[in-house]
């Protein structure tokens, strides 16, 4: 039987991976092995691996290497000791092919093990750019250890090919994020107030800002410029996710956690919602607001206004829900006095995700399930034509 291994580190990352995860359990014809790190083992993150085991997947390994420091060494550090758990876990369970999602540096150093310990990488969400990341040299390095690629749009897949991928390993399924939308039955207003313990009985936004990586302070004056243009806003509550723990993430929790002090009756501020909360969150709010993936993913199947800002998400694909922006107090202001007019919110009723409609998941379990192994390890770089 097929032993197929899946890696998650991240909340976020785990919804995305969850019908993934949950297909191959459920499957007769394959061993599922779940190894779970990074920020689910973390209590300042939510210790969301209580989420996972809620779930009823049974965990394989607990890969402990996240360190409470969010400097570049401290990150590094967290990198080399990921590296070295996931060698060790490889050896022990000898796996026939591992999943990993998207551009996150622990997800490196398991493609960095599973790479040595040739074993073949299967990878999602690869192709694209997002040009104020350190995500994005990691994103492209994990397509070219990669032997499986699955991608959310058509241009990504391009671009995997332009990496010297062969193109019969690159299959464009669309965003796996998208099936949770369509497959789970999500709260109303009302039974999401009752889930989340905070009573939303104004418009509120949704807000989640993470570190940009490539930016002095991972942008933290951004942040405070976004809670400065949200005041303005004081007949709508707020919904604040935590940042990831990425470099200079504890910065911007130390600013959120004090924003939150000075009106907590206005605002919930958590380190996590879940997925079934989170996307119950996004389909009732007025707006997506900060510079997380979801809103150009996941927000416009709901057809939200999304307001995206600063360099985060530069040269990702978005649809006509998203409004991009600059770092500024005037920017983000104009961003979103735009997303909240009548004219624009009429023109979202009218967009089509580019990120697909869902089901890509099941056609991603197809593929794990019966794509011939044998030989898979060799790799010949597709030159394209000159």
């Amino acid at each position: 039987m097929r032993k197929i291994a899946v890696f998650t580190g991240t909340r976020a990352e785990y919804g995305l991976l969850y019908w993934v995860i949950k297909g191959i359990h459920e499957s007769t014809e394959v061993e599922l092995q779940l190894y779970v790190g990074g920020m689910h083992l973390s209590p300042e993150f939510g210790y969301t691996i209580n989420q996972i085991e809620k779930d009823g997947f049974p965990v394989t390994e607990r890969m402990e290497f996240l360190l409470s420091s969010d400097s570049p060494v401290g990150i590094s550090k967290s990198m080399g000791l990921a590296l070295i758990s996931s060698a060790e876990v490889l050896d022990r369970n000898k796996p026939d092919l591992i999943v990993l999602l998207g551009d996150r540096f622990e997800s490196m150093a398991v493609a960095q093990a599973a790479m040595v310990g040739c074993i073949p990488i299967a990878h999602i969400h690869g192709g694209e750019t997002t040009e104020g990341l350190i995500d994005e040299a990691v994103r492209h390095s994990i397509t070219k250890m990669g032997h499986l690629h699955f991608t959310a749009t058509e241009d990504y897949q391009k671009r995997i090919k332009q990496l010297g991928e062969q193109p019969e390993r690159i299959f464009n399924f669309g965003a796996p994020g998208i099936d949770s939308i369509v497959n789970l039955e999500l709260l109303k207003r009302e039974e999401l107030s009752d889930a989340i313990g905070f009573c939303l009985e104004k418009p509120y936004f949704m807000v989640t800002y993470h570190p940009v990586t490539l930016e002095v302070d991972g942008a933290s004056d951004s942040l405070v410029n976004l809670l400065k243009v949200l005041d303005d806003y004081p007949d709508h509550q707020l919904i604040i996710t935590y940042p990831n723990a990425d470099t200079n993430g504890r910065k911007l929790i130390e600013i959120l956690d004090e924003y939150h002090s000075l009106n907590p009756a206005r605002i919930l501020l958590t380190k996590s919602l879940g997925q079934l909360r989170y996307l119950s969150a996004i389909k009732s709010c007025d707006a997506v607001i900060g510079n997380s993936s979801s809103g150009l993913i996941e927000a416009p199947t709901f057809n939200v206004p999304t307001v995206n800002i600063g360099n985060r998400q530069k040269g990702r694909v978005s649809g006509d829900t998203v409004l991009h922006c600059y770092e500024s107090i005037e920017s983000i202001r104009d961003a979103i006095c735009k997303a909240v007019s009548s004219d624009f919110t009429k023109s979202c009723n009218k967009s089509i995700n580019p990120y697909g409609a869902g089901n890509s998941s099941k056609r991603i379990i197809d593929v794990l399930i019966n794509y011939p192994l044998k030989g898979i390890i060799n790799k010949k770089f597709y030159d394209l034509s000159l």
